[in-house]
């Protein structure tokens, strides 16, 4: 299970350093290959691939014809890569991943339960202002009764 933020920095060759928390979890839960792919909200979606292969076969098996099916399969499956983690732990971000979600030096590596989420920096902070506009408006049909 992945969960918390971290803020990270992308070096020179576009490598993003998995911090040692979450290196051992992520790869066992792998099997040695991670997917890194794109979500529509601007942000990468990083997998264990055992985790991510029933996603990219449900998102496979909608009609190729019905436009919203033919454009999620274009964003989730055309930029879906399988990386592996280098010897030091580093996830290496192609440069059409980091382009799409606009990542520079600062990024944030974000738990999601089963994966995790890349934002950059700029994209991030926009989710938590977001996040605090909605005020008391913020719990989604469903969870009206959620205790904290």
């Amino acid at each position: 299970m992945f969960f918390g933020a971290a803020a990270l920095s992308l070096d020179a060759k576009g490598r993003l350093a998995i911090p040692a928390r979450h290196r051992d979890a992520l790869v066992a839960a792998a099997n040695g290959t991670l997917v890194l792919t794109a979500h529509p909200h601007r942000c990468l979606l990083l997998y264990p691939s055992p985790a991510w292969e029933p996603i990219r076969d449900k998102v496979l098996a909608a009609p190729g014809l019905e436009q919203h099916s033919a454009l999620l399969k274009r964003l989730l499956v055309g930029f879906a890569r399988e990386e592996e983690l280098d010897s030091a732990g580093r996830l290496l971000v192609a440069p059409e991943l980091r382009q799409f979600a606009q990542l520079e030096k600062q990024v944030w590596l974000v738990g999601q339960g089963n994966h995790f989420e890349i934002w950059s920096d700029a994209g991030w902070q926009k989710q938590q202002e977001a996040i605090f506009a909605l005020g008391d408006q913020l719990l989604p049909p469903g969870l009206e009764d959620l205790a904290l």
